[in-house]
């Protein structure tokens, strides 16, 4: 029986940052309309970090059952390093889906937007054919169009209609831009297992650049959501704050340019959360204020 170190570290806490910036963002956008709605901005975040640990879960799950792991440079998984029963781990998954769906009908409810009931079944779906069923898209090298879709526009344009009913160009923007920041935590880590993912046949976007066209990749989702925020503040000045996050780029992307392989690209992971973290509040505070 896996420890409670276990499972938190299975839960992945390191990625949080990627379930707590876009409500941020969409947050920031929806005081920048005029509307403050705190209960709403709650239920969003449950439902957004129910999401990101029920995917992690299920990838556990799907990934250990499939031998994907049982060569892993990364941190143990709870599946492919036997800590935990598979179809443990799956229940683990399918609990926090379900957290997730009571959060996101609350929402729905507390909001009166019932349309996004259906987006709230697709995020669903799409968290657990990530690695999950017969023919998963994260195999086929499609994870980092699904985290730029729903870690951009989806969360943080979802959050901002929740409060405020309406969006604006600048909320589209820089949702856009998340999903990218947000994308670049996955090619990190992607990166780091272009060689176990060529072996076990895990032909993710990296293994099908392979490791330049990765690298070059990362310094693309770090770089443009920068640049998106810079332009986005000829119409909102406060968006210049987005340059205090900048320091937080240089360490990750110091290692991933620098060549780094394996397991030194571990710390990347992290460095690119908090990176993520960072941007996320030097935006919200900006459209929220500027």
């Amino acid at each position: 029986m896996a420890s409670t170190a276990e499972w938190i570290e299975g839960a992945r806490p390191r990625t949080l940052p990627t379930a707590i910036s876009p409500v941020l963002v969409g947050t920031g956008a929806a005081v920048g309309l005029g509307a403050v709605a705190p209960g709403a901005a709650l239920l969003a975040l449950v439902v957004a970090v129910a999401l990101v640990i029920g995917v992690n879960f299920a990838n556990d799950y799907s990934d250990g059952v499939r031998g994907t792991d049982d060569d892993r440079v990364g941190p143990p998984r709870l599946v492919g390093s036997g800590a935990a029963a598979p179809a443990t781990v799956r229940s683990a998954a399918f609990a926090c889906f379900g957290v997730a769906a009571v959060a996101g009908l609350l929402l729905t409810a507390v909001s009166g937007q019932w349309w996004l009931i259906a987006v709230g079944a697709v995020c669903i779906v799409g968290a657990w054919f990530y690695t999950g069923g017969r023919s998963p898209y994260g195999y086929a090298g499609l994870g980092e169009v699904a985290v730029l879709v729903f870690f951009g526009p989806v969360a943080v344009l979802g959050t901002t209609l929740t409060q405020a009913s309406t969006v604006d160009a600048a909320a589209v923007g820089l949702s856009l831009a998340t999903g990218l920041l947000t994308c670049a935590v996955l090619v990190a880590n992607n990166l780091r297992d272009i060689p176990g993912d060529t072996v076990a046949g895990k032909h993710t976007l990296a293994v099908r650049l392979g490791d330049r066209g990765t690298r070059t990749l990362y310094l693309a989702t770090v770089g443009i959501p920068f640049v998106i925020a810079i332009a986005a503040a000829f119409d909102r000045p406060g968006l210049l704050l987005v340059v205090v996050a900048a320091p937080a780029a240089v360490r990750p992307l110091r290692t991933v340019l620098g060549g780094a392989r394996g397991a030194e690209l571990i710390p990347v992971l992290r460095d690119t959360g908090l990176l993520l973290l960072a941007w996320a509040l030097a935006v919200t505070i900006g459209l929220a204020f500027g």
